[in-house]
């Protein structure tokens, strides 16, 4: 039996209407779905709607056509109490909320249940903390805000989107303006949140990388194209990859999932310890050469291990070499 969709979208239509009263389509007829306990990220370049997506999908602007459905529901029939219970929302602009407390931040998530005053009864203060801990950040509770990093500072309102309580969590950029470390953290811990609470996660992204290793389904969109939706592994090898990422100068390679500078390369043949084998084709593909396990180079590089290196050029004997770096060296020159 097939899982039931939380949101599903038959012929959405997106897009605004400027001032001037034009209609401005970015997607026509979008059949979308979010499953409970799946991350998905949404991939495009800047100007493909992403933005305007994630804002249609939880209500901050009309859609131009088609449906929105919420758990069996149309959107238009949700009141807006009751739509911020099923949808939280973490926008891309920086936290600005320097003044008060990491808990008091977290607590503003439980809004919609304790009305105007917004005073908090004991099962409010237990989801709150709850939320807290679901992120790391209880011990955090009593910091202002304005103590904290950048990725810190994301854990928090991650936390105050799950002190909602809500099923489906929408996400602009959420590593928009996070370090290396910080982009892993933040990304790992939507998909554990997403699998140990059952949450419909969706964010958009610029994070090629991450947002294939840790998504399991990527929605790819681009202006006057159809979407592409499915897991990374199956739209990398059906091509859906290369048809959208493929620039003038640019080209996605399947085989190591990433963009790459186009240019014709040179093979060498590569084998050994893997670890190593890799990223000496990390320093080759860099420097005009292609990583080939094949025997179409007369040129081999065996990797014992990072320091233990050997080279071998036709007709010569087995060259030594105790680093990358100065394979990268030989390599040139000779």
């Amino acid at each position: 039996m097939s899982p039931t969709p939380v949101i599903e979208t038959p012929g959405l239509v997106i897009g605004y209407t400027p001032k001037s009263g034009k209609r401005t389509i970015i997607h026509d007829s979008l059949q979308l779905q979010l499953f409970a306990g799946e991350m998905t990220a949404l991939l495009g370049l800047n100007g493909a709607g992403k933005s305007t997506l994630l804002r249609t999908l939880c209500g901050f602007q009309p859609a131009l056509g088609g449906k929105i459905i919420i758990q069996g529901r149309l959107m238009t029939d949700y009141s807006q109490s009751e739509l911020s219970r099923m949808i939280g929302v973490v926008l891309t602009e920086k936290t600005n909320a320097g003044g008060i407390s990491v808990n008091e931040l977290v607590a503003l998530g439980r809004h919609p249940y304790t009305g105007f005053f917004g005073k908090l009864n004991s099962v409010d203060k237990q989801v709150v903390t709850e939320s807290l801990k679901a992120v790391g950040m209880a011990e955090k509770a009593t910091r202002f805000v304005s103590e904290l990093s950048d990725g810190e500072r994301q854990k928090a309102m991650i936390a105050k989107v799950l002190a909602q309580q809500c099923p489906i969590i929408l996400l602009d950029e959420p590593t928009a303006y996070l370090d290396v470390t910080s982009r892993i953290e933040t990304m790992s811990l939507l998909h554990r949140l997403s699998v140990e609470q059952e949450k419909a996660i969706l964010l958009s992204t610029h994070d090629l990388d991450l947002a294939i290793q840790m998504s399991d389904n990527l929605w790819l969109m681009e202006k006057k194209r159809p979407m592409e939706c499915g897991a990374p592994e199956d739209l990398i090898l059906n091509g859906s990859f290369a048809t959208f990422f493929n620039k003038e100068g640019i080209t996605f390679d399947s085989s190591t999932g990433k963009l790459t500078a186009d240019k014709t390369l040179s093979p060498i043949k590569v084998e050994g310890d893997p670890n190593t084998a890799y990223w000496v084709g990390n320093a080759l593909i860099r420097n005009g050469f292609r990583p080939s396990s094949g025997i179409e180079s007369n040129v081999r590089i065996h990797c014992y291990s990072p320091n233990q290196i050997s080279l071998f050029f036709p007709g010569s004997i087995e060259r030594k070499i105790g680093s990358i770096g100065e394979l990268r060296k030989y390599i040139i020159e000779g």
